[in-house]
C-alpha cells in the first residue's frame, strides 16, 4: 500500500499540468466565503449552477479532474483513490458540497483533494499562481449543480 506522501507526490504530477492549465486560464481571485457549519449556505458570487456544464467538468481530464480519484456515474473510466460520487446528492446537501469543491481540507485536513476555489493559506503553488483558483466560481457552481442531482 503507498504511503499518503506518494499519492500526493503522483497526484501532483498527474494534476499539475490541468491545474497549471486552469490557473492560468482561471484568472482572477476566488474572494472570501462564508462558511456555516459543514458548508457553504450561499452559491458563489450569488451564481446559479448548470447541471450539464457541471457534469461536463466533472468528467473532463482537465481543470477539476475529478474522475482522477473519484468514480463518476456514467464515466466508465474512473479513479479509485477517492469516494465514489454515486448517490452523493442524496448524502449531502448544496452547501456541503459547495465546502467540499472549494475547499476540502476544511473537512478532512489530510486529503488529497485540491483545494479547487480556495487560495489563501496555499504554500506549494508556483508565484505565478499564487492567488488564483483553480475553478473559477461558475464552475464551483456548475460542479455543485449536478452533484445535487446524483441521488
Amino acid at each position: 500500500m503507498r504511503s499518503r506522501r506518494a499519492l500526493r507526490r503522483t497526484l501532483a504530477v498527474l494534476c499539475l499540468p490541468a491545474l497549471v492549465a486552469a490557473c492560468a486560464a482561471g484568472g482572477g481571485s476566488a474572494g472570501a466565503v462564508d462558511v456555516e457549519g459543514d458548508g457553504i449556505p450561499a452559491p458563489l458570487r450569488g451564481l446559479t449552477g448548470d447541471a450539464a456544464r457541471g457534469r461536463s467538468l466533472v468528467a473532463a481530464r482537465e481543470a477539476a479532474n475529478c474522475i482522477l480519484c473519484h468514480a463518476v456515474p456514467g464515466v466508465p473510466i474512473a479513479g479509485n483513490l477517492a469516494p465514489s460520487l454515486a448517490g452523493v446528492g442524496s448524502r449531502l446537501d448544496a452547501a456541503q458540497l459547495r465546502l467540499r469543491v472549494v475547499d476540502q481540507k476544511r473537512i478532512v485536513p489530510t486529503t488529497i483533494m485540491p483545494s479547487y476555489y480556495r487560495t489563501e493559506g496555499l504554500v506549494d503553488v508556483a508565484p505565478e499562481y499564487r492567488g488564483r483558483p483553480v475553478l473559477d466560481a461558475q464552475a464551483v457552481e456548475d460542479i455543485v449543480a449536478w452533484l445535487c442531482t446524483l441521488r
